[in-house]
């Protein structure tokens, strides 16, 4: 299978991934929801898990691809606070999850531009 044809199945494949883990260990995610947010924490996490397994989907069949890929760059966007919020959380645990946390922030920019190429490949392809 060529590398372009893979693409979007690893992106899907990431997103079922943590899609999933929002169901499996819901609290961990909780943790992350900006308080801002109304309604409970638990709510948003099942709702991003949702979206992750509906984005994983849609990423999954050629017809969707484009579509599903836009949208799973706007989701990037969409769930960086939360990112950010794990950061501030997390500034005085132990380092080895410091680090983690400060690491997810600067992977969002090349996920973004990850799901901006499936969609871009997957134009003229629908």
């Amino acid at each position: 299978m060529p590398r372009s044809e893979r693409s979007p199945l690893l992106l899907a494949g990431l997103l079922a991934t943590a899609g999933i883990a929002h169901f499996a260990a819901p609290r961990r995610f909780d943790e992350t929801i900006p308080r801002s947010l109304p309604g409970t924490p638990r709510t948003w996490t099942y709702v991003s898990g949702a979206a992750e397994l509906a984005l994983a989907a849609g990423l999954a069949l050629p017809r969707t691809r484009r579509t599903a890929a836009l949208a799973t760059a706007a989701f990037f966007v969409g769930v960086f606070p939360a990112n950010v919020k794990m950061a501030a959380d997390w500034r005085h645990r132990p380092t080895p999850q410091k680090a983690a946390a400060f690491g997810r922030l600067p992977l969002q920019v090349p996920l973004v531009l990850w799901a901006r190429g499936v969609a871009r490949n997957a134009e003229g392809r629908s």
